[in-house]
This record gives C-alpha cells, sequence and structure tokens, in this order.
C-alpha cells in the first residue's frame, strides 16, 4: 500500500443551515459499513501502514446536514511490533448537494483506545480525538448509497502511557450505506383561483334548421393477407378470390387509375433468399390473377420485399406457433390508390 498523502487543504468553514425538512432529500435513518487503508503514526512503533473496518449509524438533520454515529478498528504491524485504535464517535457532515454525487465535509470526535508494543514504550490508553476530512456520496437508488472518504485523526494521549502526548492517523475509506425507509413522494398542491362571474346570458332566438344533408356513405377499406390469399410456404392464390375480385372491377372502372405497385412480403421463417423469392412469387400471383381478370397488366408492378418490414415480432420456441404468430407479416399490399367498397 503506497503510502497516504495528506491533503494539503485547509477545511471550509463550515456555514451554519436550517433544520427545515427539504422535498429533495431522504430524512430516513441509515447504516453503513466500510474497509479503510490508514497512515497510522510512526510514533507508535509499527511502522505506518494500517487497514481497518468500520460501521456507522446516520441520520440526516436538514437538506445539507448529516449527523453519524460511529465505531472503527485499525491495526498495523511492523516487525512483530503491533499498533492497534477502536474509536467510537459522533460525525457531523455538511453536505453541499442531495443528487446523485453528494460532495460533503466531516467533522467529528471521538474516544480512541490506542494499543502499541513498539513505540517509546508499550503503552494501552483510551483519550478523547478530534477528526476532520472530505467525502463523497453515490447515490445507487432509493436506498443505497456509497460512500468514499478521507480523514485526519488527531489523538491526545496520556503522556505517561506511550512517552507522548499526541499523535495523528490518516484514513481513506470506502462503504455502502442503507437507508431503513424509501422516500416518501412529495405532492404539491397548486393555488386556486376562483373563476370570474358569469356573464348575463342573452336569450336569443334559435336560428332556423339547416337543411339535412343526405347522408354520407360508408366506405369499408379492402385489405388483403396472405392467409386469405395463399397457403402456408405457397405461391398458389386460393379459390375462390372475392376481394381481388373486387379490386378488379374498381380498376376496370376507374382506368385512369395506373402505376397500381403489388407488393409481397413473407415471414422470416427460411431463408433470406428463399422468403424474397416466395414474396415475388405471390406479388406475381395477384398480378396476373388481376390481368386474367381484365386489368391491364401494363398498369400493374409487381415486387417482393421478402421478410422485409414486419408488422410483428415473434420470439415463440414451437414451430406451430410461430407461424400463427408471424401471419401478419405475411401479406399482399395494394399501393398507389385506396380501393372502397360503398356498402351504403
Amino acid at each position: 500500500m503506497n503510502k497516504l498523502r495528506a491533503i494539503p487543504a485547509a477545511l471550509l468553514f463550515l456555514f451554519s443551515a436550517g433544520t427545515a425538512m427539504a422535498e429533495d432529500y431522504n430524512p430516513s435513518w441509515y447504516i453503513g459499513g466500510s474497509i479503510h487503508a490508514a497512515e497510522t503514526d510512526e510514533t507508535f512503533g509499527a511502522g505506518n501502514r494500517g487497514y481497518g473496518v468500520g460501521l456507522r449509524v446516520g441520520k440526516p438533520l436538514s437538506e445539507n446536514w448529516d449527523a453519524q454515529i460511529n465505531t472503527s478498528y485499525t491495526r498495523a504491524s511492523d516487525n512483530g511490533r503491533r499498533y492497534q485504535q477502536n474509536s467510537l464517535g459522533v460525525d457531523v457532515l455538511y453536505l453541499f448537494s442531495r443528487s446523485t454525487v453528494r460532495p460533503y465535509l466531516v467533522m467529528g470526535v471521538a474516544a480512541n483506545r490506542d494499543r502499541s508494543n513498539g513505540g517509546i514504550k508499550s503503552g494501552d490508553s483510551t483519550a478523547p480525538a478530534a477528526s476532520a476530512g472530505v467525502g463523497v456520496q453515490f447515490a445507487l437508488n432509493d436506498q443505497w448509497s456509497a460512500q468514499a472518504e478521507w480523514r485526519k485523526v488527531h489523538g491526545y494521549l496520556h503522556g505517561n502511557d506511550f512517552g507522548f502526548s499526541q499523535a495523528s492517523n490518516s484514513q481513506l475509506s470506502f462503504g455502502l450505506n442503507y437507508a431503513f425507509d424509501k422516500p416518501k413522494a412529495t405532492v404539491k398542491v397548486a393555488s386556486y383561483t376562483p373563476p370570474p362571474p358569469p356573464e348575463p346570458v342573452v336569450v336569443q332566438a334559435p336560428p332556423p334548421p339547416a337543411p339535412v344533408p343526405p347522408p354520407a356513405p360508408v366506405y369499408q377499406k379492402i385489405t388483403l393477407s396472405a392467409t386469405e390469399l395463399f397457403a402456408f410456404d405457397s405461391a398458389v392464390l386460393n379459390a375462390p378470390q372475392p376481394k381481388l375480385d373486387d379490386i378488379a372491377a374498381a380498376l376496370n372502372a376507374n382506368t385512369q387509375i395506373n402505376q397500381v405497385v403489388i407488393t409481397g412480403y413473407a415471414d422470416r421463417i427460411g431463408s433470406e433468399k428463399y422468403n424474397l423469392n416466395l414474396s415475388e412469387k405471390r406479388a406475381n400471383s395477384v398480378k396476373t390473377y388481376l390481368n386474367n381478370k381484365g386489368v391491364d397488366g401494363q398498369r400493374l408492378n409487381a415486387v417482393g420485399k421478402g421478410e422485409s418490414n414486419p408488422v410483428v415480432v415473434c420470439n415463440n420456441k414451437k414451430r406451430a406457433d410461430l407461424i400463427a404468430c408471424l401471419e401478419p407479416n405475411r401479406r399482399v399490399e395494394i399501393e398507389q390508390f385506396t380501393i372502397e367498397q360503398r356498402i351504403k
């Protein structure tokens, strides 16, 4: 582990904050665990490389302030010399934001029990300590967040126990927090403005009724599906074909309609080349049928587009279910005009 380096910046003076509950943070209690790497004071005689774990319980106090009760254990060793620290303390956090990324400043007080057998002399002492640092929380979802933190811990020791009275450790920690409750949804009530008083109602004689127009004709669009026209995996038209007969009659009655495009489609079952060929055959079968009913073939253009432009997407495992599901993709479309059949 590389030696932890002190952050070369003075802590900012913490600003005072109100205690009114804000709408954009979760006021729930939370619990968290962490692991940390420590740069321990070399005066304890056990080197300066330590590791430890921590546990904290926290509570948001306002939009910017959190309080945390924490305990931690740190241990370092070097050539048989050992140093241990148990800590129990209280921290206050000033958060600059309650969004997904939440940088903060932290300071706290604690009671530290330090034990060492490698310093000026062996010792075991419980004494007060103060700490300060910086950190950031990352919101993972409504209840989980990650927390990374660096802090400097300065302990005030009993000089008779270790032969010196002050020592400083640094810690870099990483952990997770879990909030016990999800944030409550907030409802904003819009202000209400009463409507203006109604204007006086002027009663006028109704105008004479307009003449009733004759009822508009109702039309039915004719659509063609491959299921009505062909058997599965076939380009031979079924018989009879009343819809194609209606289309032929409409084209023969409206000879000004030209460049009629007949487009055949297939489903994705089979190879792409096979499906393209099948769709072309289906389109040409419809063109031949209309031509045999008296429609000039020069007015008709048959094309096949294979399995492109699917209407539905199916992922059925059984082949029979897949064939049934893909039925809308097997179709023949007639474009450039709309065939309408007057039904009344």
